[in-house]
C-alpha cells in the first residue's frame, strides 16, 4: 500500500507544478507556441486515454493520465492569466463556490435523504443559476451515446421518466419492430437510420433503468472483440495464412478459440 501525502505535502507538490508549468512556457519552444485552441484536441485525447485507463482499471496509468489532464488544466490557467483573464486560483475559487451552492444539505439548511434527491436539487439550482432548459448542462460536443444518458438523467430527475425498467422494454421491443418494418422497404434509408436511432435511444433508456452504463458497456465490447480479432491475426501468423485468404469458417473457429481463452 502506497503512504499518502499529507495535506502540506499536496500543497507543495501543487505549487512545483505551477513552477515547472511557468518555466517551460517561458523557455520551451513547444510551449511557448501554445493557444488554447491548439490544446484543445489534445485535451480531448488526453480525456480518452484517462478514461481507457479507468475501464482497464490500470491504476499505475490513471495516475499518469490524471497528471496528463491536470496538466492541460494547468496550461491553460497559465494561457488565460498571460490575457490578463484570470488564473488557476481563480479557476479554483469559482469551482469552491459552485459546489458550496450547489451543496446546500452540506452548506446551508437544506435537508436531503438519498442520492436522487440531492440530483433533483442540483437541477433545480442550476435553473434558479439561469439555466433556460434541464437539459442545457449536456454538452453539445459529448459523443451522441454519452448525450443520450445525459439527457435521459437530467429528464429523469424532474420526473420525466418511465416507472420500471420492464416499461423500456416494452419500448425496446416497439422500436426494434419499427425498425424492421422500414429495412424491409426498398430505399429507405432516411426513415430507417431515425428508426435505428430510436431503437439506440430505448436501449440506452434500459442501460441506465438498469443501473448500466451504456458507454462503459460498449467500450468493454469495443475491447473484447479487439483482443478476439488480434488473436484470429495472430494464429493466422502462426498458420503462416492472410486473412484475406482464411474462409470465414476458418475465423470463426479462431474466434470460438479466443473466447474460450
Amino acid at each position: 500500500m502506497h503512504n499518502l501525502n499529507s495535506r502540506e505535502e499536496k500543497l507543495a507538490a501543487f505549487g512545483r507544478l505551477l513552477d515547472i508549468m511557468d518555466e517551460l512556457r517561458e523557455k520551451c519552444p513547444w510551449d511557448k507556441k501554445q493557444t488554447l485552441d491548439s490544446l484543445r484536441h489534445l485535451t480531448i485525447e488526453e480525456t480518452y486515454e484517462l478514461t481507457d485507463a479507468i475501464i482497464k482499471n490500470d491504476l499505475p496509468e490513471l495516475k499518469k493520465e490524471l497528471g496528463d489532464v491536470l496538466l492541460h488544466i494547468v496550461f491553460y490557467a497559465r494561457i488565460t492569466s498571460e490575457m490578463e483573464q484570470f488564473d488557476i486560483a481563480d479557476i479554483i475559487h469559482t469551482l469552491c463556490e459552485k459546489l458550496i451552492v450547489r451543496h446546500p444539505h452540506i452548506y446551508g439548511d437544506v435537508k436531503v435523504e438519498n442520492e436522487a434527491q440531492v440530483k433533483e436539487n442540483w437541477e433545480q439550482i442550476k435553473l434558479k443559476e439561469g439555466n433556460k432548459s434541464v437539459l442545457s448542462g449536456v454538452s453539445k460536443g459529448a459523443p451522441s451515446l454519452v448525450k443520450a444518458l445525459r439527457m435521459q438523467d437530467k429528464a429523469s430527475q424532474v420526473g420525466f421518466d418511465w416507472e420500471t425498467s420492464e416499461q423500456v422494454w416494452g419500448k425496446v421491443h416497439e422500436e426494434l419492430q419499427e425498425l424492421k418494418d422500414e429495412l424491409d422497404k426498398p430505399n429507405n434509408k432516411d426513415k430507417s437510420e431515425r428508426e435505428f436511432g430510436d431503437l439506440l435511444f430505448a436501449l440506452i433508456n434500459l442501460a441506465r433503468k438498469s443501473g448500466l452504463n451504456p458507454d462503459d458497456a460498449l467500450e468493454h465490447t469495443n475491447q473484447k472483440f479487439l483482443t478476439r480479432f488480434m488473436f484470429i491475426e495472430e494464429r493466422a501468423k502462426q498458420l503462416d495464412k492472410k486473412l484475406t485468404d482464411m474462409s470465414l469458417a476458418e475465423m470463426d473457429a479462431i474466434w470460438n478459440e479466443a473466447k474460450k481463452n
